[in-house]
């Protein structure tokens, strides 16, 4: 009963922290998750190249998986991921759709249950887990069903899809930030602005949107606002991505090529990747 899956990362066009919407792309960067499943045994899982992570929340996958479309089983759980931990890329979201869709693939029921309902089932893991304020349905349905996803997180309801044929810019600084750490009142202070980027994300205006949403979420969660400063003037859009620090930026690839190159004046790491409309896959 073994399954795997690989889930892409994703960048943020409305982070969902001001007034519950969120809207997410897909990028094509992955976390794979591999399962073994083994019917009595516990539930264990391991993170390649980082012996000391948590694994708690692809655990609860696994289990919430089991219990609900198998028969209990426990097993093994290893994930590896070209996608860099707490950098606001979605990391989470991607480790738990990759577990889910792994499991489904171990109980031979990947084919059977719909991958909004999976992404569901991650999202309840990772509130479980206590990796997540709001959720992250916005994030787990961009990296699960691909595209560009705008959702309620209050409700997990998919509000809208499309597909983008974009290029994207990540930079990711050295430092790390954690979701569950965000200064959630500050946050909550821009919902007006928030209300004004999921209108026009529900309108497809979504270099707009995660503009706009940049500037807000910079000022609100005090990081600085100079990568989106630097990128407005050549790219359909840019924000800092999730809870930061990362920034990411779409449009075509001269554009971006031009914004690499200011983008190499700041500390970390600025690479070039594409949006990804598939969504998470069985390997």
């Amino acid at each position: 009963m073994d399954g795997q899956a690989a889930a892409p990362a994703a960048g943020t066009v409305l982070n969902a922290l001001a007034n519950g919407r969120g809207s997410a792309f897909a990028i094509d960067e992955y976390t794979t998750a591999t399962v073994e499943l083994a019917p009595g045994s516990d539930v264990d899982g391991t993170v390649a190249g980082a012996p000391d992570a948590d694994t708690e929340l692809v655990e609860t996958c696994l289990r919430r998986v089991t219990e609900r479309f198998g028969d209990g089983q426990g097993g093994t759980v290893r994930t590896e991921s070209d996608v860099p931990m707490a950098s606001g890329l979605k990391s989470s979201s991607a480790a738990a759709n990759a577990t889910v869709l792994a499991t489904l693939d171990a109980l031979g029921a990947a084919d059977e249950v719909a991958r909004e309902e999976a992404a569901r089932v991650g999202v309840e893991a990772a509130r479980d887990a206590g990796v997540t304020v709001t959720g992250a349905f916005d994030d787990a349905s961009a990296s699960m069903l691909g595209g560009v996803t705008v959702t309620d997180n209050t409700t997990d309801e998919l509000l809208a899809r499309a597909e983008r044929e974009w290029a994207v810019l990540v930079y990711t600084p050295p430092e790390r930030a954690y979701s569950a750490d965000a200064d959630v009142t500050r946050c909550r202070r821009v919902a007006p602005v928030a209300d004004l980027v999921a209108d026009l994300a529900l309108d497809g205006e979504f270099g707009t949107a995660m503009t706009v949403n940049g500037l807000a979420f910079c000022a609100a969660l005090e990081f600085p606002a100079d990568p989106v400063v630097a990128a407005m003037d050549r790219v359909t859009g840019v924000s800092l991505s999730g809870t930061g620090p990362s920034y990411t930026a779409v449009g075509t690839q001269q554009a971006l090529a031009e914004v690499a190159e200011r983008w190499a004046e700041y500390d970390g790491r600025t690479w070039l990747t594409t949006t990804q409309t598939e969504g998470t896959r069985v390997q």
